[in-house]
């Protein structure tokens, strides 16, 4: 949480983004002159303009039971919705009114939630593997230390102007869902208590795997590392061209062995002046479980005893009563809280075999499926960047997959971006799709995905997908049944046929691409 002296300064701070919102509704800024104050403040006009959005920074997804229970009051008393789970583990609020954004923000800052630097040229929301802390095999605990990071960056927000956003991970060492391989920091956590450490990748446009600076990066060096960050971005990015305006681009204008001497300097200058030594350690889970519990959605915790229940709303659109159905039930289970992940999944933890069986009933509206928990940004019906309707296209073909019967396994979970910043992670999932229109000899272009194949962030084997075509939107959903028949006829996982099938593949996809 931060400082009394740091809120009171950001509430005169939301008293002024509020005039510039009400200039910006009486068409005093253009949509670029606003964007370019509300990003700032984790908030975007859509693409109707009398209608905003407002981003909640959730660090590491942490949806603690105030927050949670902020969430509940919010999206009740003022019937919020969409409230849409991110690939950022944040959540978003959506069609909110110019006169609204100031409310929530204030009554937001009391729940320990902060929208400053949801947006815009900003360290973003600082993300961590969801279950850490409680998941099997992790080497440790790395919530602590993105709590740290996501406090320091706030405190600097103000006074350093970077060229483009920040994105930190922190990954366990057992699950990479947080995509640390390919972030602008990416902290992977050993067995020893130290840190692996990436810089500079990313997603999108001209996509990079990170570089790796060291392999064995001190717990206690966390924030000298994100200075040096900063430091190296600041001197090295560019300012001149957004478009290659993130640190990706460093590698470019750098070279890969530059880049990583010259943030090593920049790490060595930052311990070297001390000061931002860290000394958090993990906070033990010490409540007791007993029985026992197996079911498709809940994950046995390394606590015995102790399960998390997944819930998995399609798209990510969590229903507006939800936050206090659960705010509600988890009133009554000591230690339970809520975690948001980067796959628009909701975890449930700390619960005992008979409070995950209450929480299971209380989520039954979840995906039923792999392919059900596939990921997909707001779209373009919302989003003013948005080139298609990636939500739309996902309940199509949710629908279709639903009619035709196809198997549990049969399809992996996809992940579709309306436009090519790559909101929904298309180039990391096994199937992704990224918006886009198709050109018909004779004809207009047609709404249309372009289409990835093998993407993973599985740790240790992370890698993109490869671009193999462009599919016609209204075909998506016949192009997934078919290829989902397909691998149910072989009797395989979608993993398995398509490693065993590549001629059958490449034959279903020359149909649609």
């Amino acid at each position: 949480m931060m400082n009394e002296q740091w809120l009171n300064l950001y509430r005169i701070e939301i008293e002024d983004f509020y005039q510039k919102t009400r200039a910006f509704a009486a068409g005093e800024l253009s949509r670029k002159e606003y964007k370019g104050i509300s990003g700032g403040f984790g908030s975007y006009a859509q693409r109707d303009a009398a209608r905003h959005m407002l981003r909640l920074r959730l660090p590491g997804g942490r949806l603690t039971a105030p927050r949670l229970q902020f969430l509940a009051r919010i999206a009740g008393k003022y019937e919020v919705a969409p409230l849409k789970l991110t690939t950022c583990q944040t959540v978003q609020l959506h069609n909110l009114t110019p006169d609204l954004l100031p409310v929530i923000m204030e009554h937001a800052a009391y729940s320990d939630i902060i929208t400053r630097g949801g947006g815009g040229d900003n360290p973003r929301n600082v993300m961590a593997s969801p279950l850490t802390g409680v998941q099997a095999g992790e080497a440790f605990d790395v919530m602590p230390w993105a709590e740290a990071v996501s406090d320091y960056l706030l405190t600097i927000c103000r006074d350093i102007h970077m060229p483009r956003k920040l994105k930190v991970a922190f990954c366990n060492g057992a699950d990479d869902c947080v995509h640390t391989a390919f972030r602008d920091m990416g902290f992977v956590a050993r067995k020893d208590g130290t840190f692996r450490l990436y810089i500079a990748g990313g997603l999108g446009a001209n996509h990079r795997m990170g570089v790796q600076v060291t392999d064995a990066l001190p717990a206690a060096d966390v924030l000298y590392a994100v200075k040096a960050m900063v430091d190296t971005f600041c001197a090295h990015g560019n300012y001149e061209n957004r478009a290659k305006a993130r640190t990706r681009y460093m590698q470019e204008t750098l070279g890969e062995e530059e880049l990583r001497r010259v943030y090593l300097e920049n790490l060595a200058a930052a311990k070297a002046k001390g000061g931002l030594g860290l000394t958090v350690k993990p906070v033990p889970v010490t409540k007791a479980g007993a029985g026992s519990l197996q079911h498709p959605r809940v994950t046995a915790q390394k606590q015995p005893g102790l399960y998390a229940v997944a819930y998995h709303p399609i798209g990510g659109i969590l229903p507006t009563g939800k936050p206090a159905e659960l705010a509600a039930l988890l009133r009554e289970m000591p230690g339970a809280e809520c975690r948001v992940a980067p796959h628009e999944t909701l975890y449930i933890i700390n619960l005992t075999a008979a409070e995950a069986e209450k929480v299971l009933a209380a989520t039954d509206d979840s995906a039923r499926t792999l392919f059900e928990t596939s990921v997909a940004c707001i779209g373009a019906s919302i989003c003013q960047q948005g080139v298609r309707d990636s939500q739309a296209a996902l309940q199509a073909c949710v629908a279709a997959v639903r009619e035709a019967g196809i198997p549990d396994g049969a399809l992996p979970k996809i992940c579709i971006s309306g436009c090519p910043s790559s909101c929904g992670a298309h180039q990391a999932g096994a199937i992704g799709f990224q918006g886009c229109v198709k050109p018909v000899p004779g004809d207009k272009p047609v709404p249309a995905f372009k289409m990835f194949l093998g993407g993973s962030d599985t740790v240790g084997q992370a890698r993109f997908g490869e671009a193999v075509g462009t599919v016609r939107e209204d075909q998506l959903p016949a192009l997934l049944v078919e290829l989902g028949q397909a691998a149910a006829a072989a009797g395989q996982h979608w993993f398995g046929w398509r490693s065993a099938h590549p001629d059958e593949l490449q034959a279903i996809l020359a149909k649609y691409l």
